[in-house]
């Protein structure tokens, strides 16, 4: 058993919307062994991992899966199951999964599980494997090795990577925020390995980690952070606090404590979570022990007066009471039978306990103040309790040690509740955690002596999400409410396009068309990103990684996303949906590489991006081309088909959509030419002669005359005005500054240069078709080409059939990068398909790109065209601009 490859999808991806992972799995001679073959497996799977009754597998009811286990099913499929258990297990709940054979590849599987957070998805599916092999026979060669079997420990690896998960997973007040957050349709980013994550896209995102917001003031965070500064600016406008002490040593604490009287609480200035802290000190000696360890977490530590009462924290969002619960410090009951240890085993063996803050309630762990409050009852661990009596472990009531919540939200006095928002709006917070010490949380705060003894910024959740008691309380909500109050924007706009050909072209004509309504736009292309025209990095950026880069920036109002195959077949998609989707063509290119073998195949890829358009988005799809006209039935939004065939020449489908009040784009015959029209239910739009567009060459460019079809079905379908669609067009041209390696025309020199970047046959196709248009008007036509060396070796030679019928002289060069291939292989398989459309001797071979581009141009006359299909496209372009001249290249 091998595991050839792991890939992680973060986004939609060929296996469905949600993140999973894709192990490649060879069972090598597992293959002829099913669980039933192997004895005594599935007994003892089941007994490491008793959880594994939930999964319902394919018969949808629990039970399923141990029913397909004990039938018989192979080890991959196995495998997945027990990596979503494990994930379950360390409290990242998941369940989708699936396991497929290789096409063509007997014994080899892809094993698809989902996961919540990328490491433990990843441990998780490791550790399968591992386990999966310490259970086989020992005699099977993919059995784990004895040595290794004896000290392999599945619970102790389990509890290990339940441990780990809880510092990589989101806590539960980021966690409840980011749910809540995904339930409004507002997307989620983490932004680093802790708690930091991006709510919204664009320039409507907001950010927030745990109950930090990019609202809340720094100034109110040292403020609560200081609890005597807190209490002291409580206490000056009336709201009941304990006195208090500012010490820096032992003895200036126990001076305090002779002033403040008895009894006291003892706690380090600045920090959280009850740490350092003890409470109902009754003498010198007490106090002075609790200042040693308040001072290992804090040089400075406050002496205040104990208030009697229960512990309550009223959370506080946006000046509005929203949840309030009563804290119960950790605490044992006894039966009579059992020791206090033996209790605290048992309440810690609750399933709702875990580490951290992986379940609803945490284990019980004692501390200095356990040790003080049974040297106080004169009990030790081994005492045993008489039946019924509770003895508190804890002084304080923090779930992080072990405490119980109970819901009181319903129950706050009008009087404490207007106190608590005051102390809230008192510190400045927006987020605020109040702590209040009082008999009776119904009773009037001043009446029965109660007081508030901090405010704490950055609150956790978990105990009004999920109390001990109570009803829970959906808190995450009023935080969404603030931050995104209803009917207020989390999304910009995201064009995505994809197809073979043209996508850069299209996505850099959307970007200016978007331009001209004053956006400032995002943009991914194969040449880099771009945010308001100006490149911020250069380089194929058309992945999912760069699609989040562009969401991730704050100044961008709308992102127009070049999205190829190798980006969706590499990691998925870098965003959860778009408003408006657009598929241009599907042809042969990229054939045979990452399981992508025939053009369905490829299509099948390229469909995800039309697959998750929002409902009120619309998927704009190339009516020409069968595979993509065939994408409308999975589609989502309205469907906006363009077509190059518009009048009498439109088909069916056209005609059809047009009449059913459908949206369409097509190029419509006319006496001056061709015009660009859109039909929208009734209406006839004119909307702009070809030969008007820079880019087509005078309408010559026929590709480019269907790029600019797709910009303006996207554009529209965005609801662009027509009139700034029709300006952008005008306006966009393909200048190597604008649109560097499409189509760029250089007029300076005695002849014309035309560099491209065309790759593949469909593009050579296109620039056969323009030269054709263009040849009356010179001399000679003289090219450079090559292709990428990890395609096909038929269409490498595809390419050069098309070249050879291009040209009058054909220059054949390699690009720097031959991916895999011999030096001088590429252009030799192109040379043995050219030769057959031109003669021999007008075939010439000058591998090196920089090299050939000279020679290209060497021997151009006046009168020439010259066209050159660059790789290095700035490179080739310098070359062009420069030929002749002396300047510096």
């Amino acid at each position: 058993m091998r595991v050839e490859e792991v890939r992680v999808y973060r986004g939609p991806n060929p296996y469905g919307y949600r993140p999973v992972i894709r192990m490649t799995l060879d069972l090598e001679e597992l293959e002829e062994y099913p669980s039933t073959q192997l004895p005594g497996f599935s007994d003892a799977l089941v007994a490491l991992i008793p959880t594994l009754h939930e999964h319902g597998c394919s018969y949808g009811e629990p039970g399923g899966f141990i029913r397909r286990l004990y039938e018989g099913t192979w080890i991959g499929h196995i495998a997945e199951h027990i990596a979503i258990e494990i994930q379950c297990l360390a409290g990242t709940d998941v369940t989708y999964g699936k396991t497929r054979s290789v096409p063509g590849r007997p014994g080899v599987y892809y094993v698809v599980y989902s996961y919540a957070e990328e490491r433990v998805g990843r441990e998780a599916g490791d550790l399968a494997l591992r386990l999966i092999r310490s259970l086989l026979p020992p005699e099977l060669p993919s059995a784990m090795p004895a040595e290794e079997r004896d000290a392999f420990d599945f619970a102790e690896e389990r509890d290990d990577l339940i441990a780990r998960a809880q510092d990589i997973v989101l806590g539960p007040t980021t966690a409840s925020l980011v749910n809540e957050a995904r339930r409004r349709d507002i997307p989620a980013i983490r932004l680093d390995d802790q708690s930091l994550v991006q709510l919204g896209y664009g320039k409507y995102q907001q950010r927030i980690r745990a109950a930090v917001t990019g609202q809340t003031s720094n100034i109110a965070v040292e403020t609560a952070s200081d609890k005597e500064l807190t209490i002291a600016l409580l206490a000056d406008v009336g709201v009941p606090t304990p006195s208090h002490k500012l010490v820096r040593s032992a003895e200036a604490a126990a001076a305090a404590a002779e002033r403040l009287g008895f009894p006291l609480v003892v706690k380090p200035l600045d920090v959280s979570h009850g740490r350092g802290i003890s409470l109902n000190l009754g003498s010198v000696e007490e106090v002075t022990r609790a200042y040693e360890i308040a001072a290992e977490y804090s040089s400075s530590v406050l002496v205040e007066t104990f208030l009697h009462g229960k512990d309550y924290r009223v959370l506080v969002i946006n000046g509005e009471v929203v949840a309030v619960a009563e804290r119960v410090p950790a605490h044992v009951v006894g039966d009579g039978q059992h020791s206090i240890a033996e209790l605290i085993e048992i309440i810690n063996s609750d399933p709702r306990r875990g580490f951290g803050h992986e379940k609803v309630l945490t284990r019980i762990k004692l501390n200095h103040q356990s040790d003080l409050l049974l040297q106080r009852a004169g009990y030790t661990l081994d005492t045993i309790l008489p039946t019924g009596e509770v003895f508190a472990l804890a002084s304080t009531a923090n779930l992080s040690t072990g405490g119980t919540a109970i819901d009181r939200t319903t129950e706050i006095h009008y009087e404490t509740r207007e106190i608590a928002r005051r102390a809230a709006l008192i510190v400045g917070l927006d987020i605020a955690g109040i702590d209040i010490i009082t008999p009776d949380i119904a009773q009037p705060l001043r009446e029965v002596g109660g007081g508030i003894v901090e405010v704490n910024a950055g609150p956790g959740f978990r105990m009004h999400l999920q109390p001990s008691e109570g009803t829970p309380r959906n808190v995450a909500r009023n935080v969404i409410d603030m931050l995104f109050p209803r009917g207020t924007p989390s999304r910009v706009p995201i064009m995505a396009i994809t197809g073979t050909n043209g996508k850069t072209t299209t996505a850099r004509m959307v970007a200016h068309i978007l331009k001209m309504t004053g956006a400032r736009v995002g943009l991914t292309t194969t040449d880099g990103i771009y945010i308001d025209g100006q490149i911020y990095m250069k380089g194929d950026m058309t992945g999912p990684w760069s699609a989040r880069m562009v969401l991730k920036d704050p100044t961008v109002d709308a992102a127009v996303l070049e999205t190829a195959r190798g980006g969706i077949l590499r990691e998925g998609l870098g965003y959860d949906t778009c408003d408006v989707g657009c598929v241009l063509n599907i042809s042969a290119d990229h054939l045979g590489l990452r399981g992508v073998n025939s053009l369905e195949d490829l299509a099948e890829v390229k469909a995800l991006i039309v697959e998750v358009v929002r409902k009120d988005g619309a998927s704009v799809l190339n009516a020409d081309d069968p595979l993509v006209a065939a994408m409308a039935a999975s589609a989502e939004g309205r469907i906006v088909y363009f077509s190059m065939h518009g009048g009498e020449t439109s088909s069916g489908l056209v005609r059809q959509h047009i009449a059913d009040g459908g949206v369409a784009v097509a190029l419509q015959p006319g006496v001056r030419g061709e015009m660009i029209a859109i039909y929208d239910e009734e209406q006839y739009i004119p909307l702009l002669w070809t030969h008007l567009i820079p880019a087509t060459l005078e309408g010559k460019a026929r590709h480019n005359v269907a790029n600019a079809l797709a910009a303006t079905a996207i554009a529209y379908a965005h609801g662009v005005s027509v009139e700034n669609i029709r300006q952008g067009l005008r306006t966009f041209t393909t200048s190597f500054y604008q649109a560097p390696g499409r189509l760029n025309i250089f007029d300076e020199h005695p002849f014309r240069v035309l560099v491209d970047y065309g790759h593949n046959p469909a593009a050579f196709q296109a620039m056969r078709d323009l030269i054709e248009r263009l040849r009356p008007s010179y001399q000679r036509v003289i090219g450079m080409a090559s292709a990428p060396g990890d395609r096909r070796d038929v269409d490498i030679q595809e390419v050069g059939a098309i070249a050879g019928t291009m040209f009058d002289t054909l220059i054949l060069k390699e690009d720097d990068d031959r991916r895999g291939r011999a030096p001088g292989e590429i252009a030799a398989l192109m040379r043995s398909t050219a030769a057959a459309s031109m003669p021999a001797a007008q075939i010439i071979t000058v591998l090196d790109e920089i090299e050939a581009t000279r020679h290209a141009l060497s021997i151009a006359e006046p009168g020439d065209l010259v066209v050159i299909f660059a790789d290095n496209i700035t490179a080739v372009w310098k070359e062009v601009i420069y030929f002749g001249k002396d300047a510096p290249r």
